[in-house]
Protein backbone atom coordinates (compact mmCIF):
# COMPACT_ATOMS: atom_id res chain seq x y z
CA UNK A 1 0.00 0.00 0.00
CA UNK A 2 2.90 2.26 0.71
CA UNK A 3 4.13 1.55 -2.62
CA UNK A 4 0.97 3.15 -3.90
CA UNK A 5 0.58 6.14 -1.94
CA UNK A 6 4.27 7.17 -3.15
CA UNK A 7 4.14 5.94 -7.36
CA UNK A 8 0.64 8.43 -6.79
CA UNK A 9 2.60 11.44 -4.58
CA UNK A 10 5.56 11.01 -6.94
CA UNK A 11 2.88 11.21 -9.95
CA UNK A 12 0.87 14.11 -8.76
CA UNK A 13 3.06 17.18 -10.33
CA UNK A 14 3.18 15.63 -13.65
CA UNK A 15 -0.61 14.15 -13.88
CA UNK A 16 -1.70 17.76 -12.89
CA UNK A 17 0.46 19.21 -15.57
CA UNK A 18 -1.08 16.52 -17.70
CA UNK A 19 -4.49 17.67 -17.12
CA UNK A 20 -4.37 20.70 -18.02
CA UNK A 21 -2.28 20.21 -20.75
CA UNK A 22 -5.17 17.24 -21.97
CA UNK A 23 -5.15 13.91 -22.76
CA UNK A 24 -4.38 14.03 -26.59
CA UNK A 25 -0.77 14.14 -28.72
CA UNK A 26 2.12 14.55 -26.43
CA UNK A 27 0.81 14.72 -23.14
CA UNK A 28 -0.88 11.40 -23.88
CA UNK A 29 2.36 9.88 -24.91
CA UNK A 30 4.09 11.31 -21.79
CA UNK A 31 1.59 10.10 -19.21
CA UNK A 32 1.33 6.58 -21.39
CA UNK A 33 4.96 6.35 -20.56
CA UNK A 34 4.66 7.32 -16.73
CA UNK A 35 1.72 4.35 -16.47
CA UNK A 36 4.19 1.71 -18.17
CA UNK A 37 6.60 2.91 -16.14
CA UNK A 38 4.42 2.53 -12.88
CA UNK A 39 3.76 -0.75 -13.99
CA UNK A 40 7.03 -1.91 -14.08
CA UNK A 41 7.96 -0.33 -10.72
CA UNK A 42 4.60 -2.46 -8.93
CA UNK A 43 5.68 -5.62 -11.46
CA UNK A 44 9.60 -5.33 -9.45
CA UNK A 45 8.23 -4.35 -6.33
CA UNK A 46 6.17 -7.31 -6.71
CA UNK A 47 7.91 -9.72 -7.65
CA UNK A 48 10.71 -8.91 -5.43
CA UNK A 49 8.62 -8.80 -2.47
CA UNK A 50 6.67 -11.91 -3.52
CA UNK A 51 3.58 -9.87 -3.85
CA UNK A 52 0.97 -11.63 -6.12
CA UNK A 53 -1.64 -8.97 -5.81
CA UNK A 54 0.92 -6.28 -6.81
CA UNK A 55 2.23 -8.51 -9.48
CA UNK A 56 -1.12 -8.87 -10.69
CA UNK A 57 -2.29 -5.12 -10.48
CA UNK A 58 1.11 -4.62 -12.22
CA UNK A 59 0.05 -6.75 -15.38
CA UNK A 60 -3.13 -5.18 -15.28
CA UNK A 61 -2.03 -1.96 -15.53
CA UNK A 62 0.15 -2.94 -18.17
CA UNK A 63 -2.25 -4.39 -20.42
CA UNK A 64 -4.18 -0.71 -20.00
CA UNK A 65 -1.40 0.49 -21.50
CA UNK A 66 -1.28 -0.89 -23.77
CA UNK A 67 -5.18 -0.82 -24.89
CA UNK A 68 -4.63 3.02 -24.40
CA UNK A 69 -1.43 2.87 -26.58
CA UNK A 70 -3.37 0.51 -29.03
CA UNK A 71 -6.57 3.61 -28.75
CA UNK A 72 -4.14 6.38 -29.12
CA UNK A 73 -2.44 4.75 -32.06
CA UNK A 74 -6.45 4.10 -33.73
CA UNK A 75 -7.86 7.58 -32.43
CA UNK A 76 -4.40 9.04 -34.38
CA UNK A 77 -5.23 7.12 -37.37
CA UNK A 78 -8.67 7.75 -37.06
CA UNK A 79 -7.72 11.41 -37.27
CA UNK A 80 -5.54 11.43 -40.03
CA UNK A 81 -7.99 9.65 -42.10
CA UNK A 82 -10.54 12.06 -41.15
CA UNK A 83 -7.96 15.15 -41.93
CA UNK A 84 -7.38 13.13 -45.33
CA UNK A 85 -10.85 13.02 -46.50
CA UNK A 86 -11.67 16.49 -45.53
CA UNK A 87 -9.00 17.27 -47.84
CA UNK A 88 -10.02 14.85 -50.57
CA UNK A 89 -13.56 16.78 -49.51
CA UNK A 90 -12.02 20.28 -49.93
CA UNK A 91 -10.06 19.19 -53.12
CA UNK A 92 -13.35 18.07 -54.54
CA UNK A 93 -15.44 21.48 -53.77
CA UNK A 94 -12.62 22.94 -55.42
CA UNK A 95 -12.95 21.20 -57.93
CA UNK A 96 -16.28 21.65 -58.43
CA UNK A 97 -16.33 25.51 -58.00
CA UNK A 98 -14.03 25.35 -60.34
CA UNK A 99 -16.05 23.41 -62.66
CA UNK A 100 -18.78 25.70 -61.69
CA UNK A 101 -16.73 28.82 -62.86
CA UNK A 102 -15.66 27.50 -66.01
CA UNK A 103 -19.21 26.22 -66.78
CA UNK A 104 -20.63 30.24 -66.17
CA UNK A 105 -17.51 31.60 -67.95
CA UNK A 106 -18.68 28.73 -70.87
CA UNK A 107 -22.18 29.69 -70.59
CA UNK A 108 -21.62 33.67 -70.63
CA UNK A 109 -19.28 32.96 -73.27
CA UNK A 110 -21.95 31.35 -75.55
CA UNK A 111 -24.37 33.91 -74.62
CA UNK A 112 -22.17 36.22 -75.82
CA UNK A 113 -21.71 34.44 -78.58
CA UNK A 114 -25.32 33.79 -79.69
CA UNK A 115 -26.02 37.41 -79.09
CA UNK A 116 -23.16 38.98 -81.64
CA UNK A 117 -24.78 36.00 -84.04
CA UNK A 118 -28.25 37.32 -83.63
CA UNK A 119 -26.85 41.20 -84.25
CA UNK A 120 -24.79 39.75 -87.09
CA UNK A 121 -28.15 38.49 -88.47
CA UNK A 122 -30.07 41.22 -87.95
CA UNK A 123 -27.70 43.44 -89.43
CA UNK A 124 -27.47 40.97 -92.80
CA UNK A 125 -31.80 40.90 -92.76
CA UNK A 126 -31.40 44.95 -92.32
CA UNK A 127 -28.86 44.92 -95.32
CA UNK A 128 -30.51 42.56 -97.72
CA UNK A 129 -33.75 44.30 -96.76
CA UNK A 130 -32.26 47.92 -97.54
CA UNK A 131 -30.44 46.10 -100.56
CA UNK A 132 -33.95 44.49 -102.05
CA UNK A 133 -35.87 47.89 -101.19
CA UNK A 134 -32.85 49.93 -103.74
CA UNK A 135 -33.07 47.49 -106.13
CA UNK A 136 -36.80 47.63 -105.97
CA UNK A 137 -36.88 51.68 -106.22
CA UNK A 138 -34.10 51.16 -108.91
CA UNK A 139 -36.20 49.07 -111.17
CA UNK A 140 -39.52 51.20 -110.46
CA UNK A 141 -38.02 53.98 -111.80
CA UNK A 142 -35.92 52.50 -114.57
CA UNK A 143 -39.73 50.53 -115.44
CA UNK A 144 -40.89 53.89 -115.13
CA UNK A 145 -38.52 55.69 -117.22
CA UNK A 146 -39.39 52.77 -119.52
CA UNK A 147 -42.99 53.88 -119.46
CA UNK A 148 -42.56 57.50 -119.50
CA UNK A 149 -39.84 57.21 -122.95
CA UNK A 150 -42.28 54.51 -124.35
CA UNK A 151 -44.98 57.11 -123.99
CA UNK A 152 -43.08 59.79 -125.28
CA UNK A 153 -42.20 57.52 -128.08
CA UNK A 154 -46.00 56.62 -129.18
CA UNK A 155 -47.38 60.34 -128.65
CA UNK A 156 -44.15 60.95 -131.17
CA UNK A 157 -45.39 58.64 -133.05
CA UNK A 158 -49.28 59.48 -132.64
CA UNK A 159 -47.94 63.46 -133.58
CA UNK A 160 -45.94 62.17 -136.86
CA UNK A 161 -49.08 59.89 -137.66
CA UNK A 162 -51.22 63.20 -137.27
CA UNK A 163 -48.90 65.55 -139.19
CA UNK A 164 -48.91 63.12 -142.12
CA UNK A 165 -52.97 63.37 -142.10
CA UNK A 166 -52.39 67.24 -142.11
CA UNK A 167 -49.98 67.04 -144.25
CA UNK A 168 -52.05 64.50 -146.84
CA UNK A 169 -55.42 66.30 -145.76
CA UNK A 170 -53.69 69.56 -147.30
CA UNK A 171 -52.71 68.12 -149.88
CA UNK A 172 -56.32 66.61 -150.99
CA UNK A 173 -57.28 70.39 -150.12
CA UNK A 174 -54.73 71.78 -152.51
CA UNK A 175 -55.59 68.96 -154.84
CA UNK A 176 -59.50 69.65 -154.84
CA UNK A 177 -58.83 73.09 -154.75
CA UNK A 178 -56.78 72.71 -157.92
CA UNK A 179 -59.31 70.73 -159.03
CA UNK A 180 -62.09 73.20 -158.76
CA UNK A 181 -60.17 76.00 -160.56
CA UNK A 182 -59.48 74.31 -163.21
CA UNK A 183 -62.86 73.57 -163.43
CA UNK A 184 -63.98 76.79 -162.95
CA UNK A 185 -61.31 77.95 -165.44
CA UNK A 186 -62.17 74.88 -168.34
CA UNK A 187 -65.92 76.54 -167.43
CA UNK A 188 -64.60 79.86 -167.98
CA UNK A 189 -63.27 78.91 -171.25
CA UNK A 190 -65.79 77.19 -172.67
CA UNK A 191 -68.76 79.47 -171.90
CA UNK A 192 -66.04 82.58 -173.50
CA UNK A 193 -65.84 79.84 -176.72
CA UNK A 194 -69.68 79.46 -177.01
CA UNK A 195 -69.64 83.19 -176.73
CA UNK A 196 -67.23 83.94 -179.54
Amino acid sequence: MALGSSLKLARLPVDGVLRVAGGSGAAGGVKLILDRAEARIRALAGKALGDEALQEDARRRGVAADERERAMHLRAEAELRSERADERVTAKERAAERRRGQAAETAKRKRRQAEERRESTKRQAAQATRRRRDAAEKSADQSEKAIEEHAKLERLEHLDTKAEALEEREAALRTADEARRLRAAASSAKAERKEG
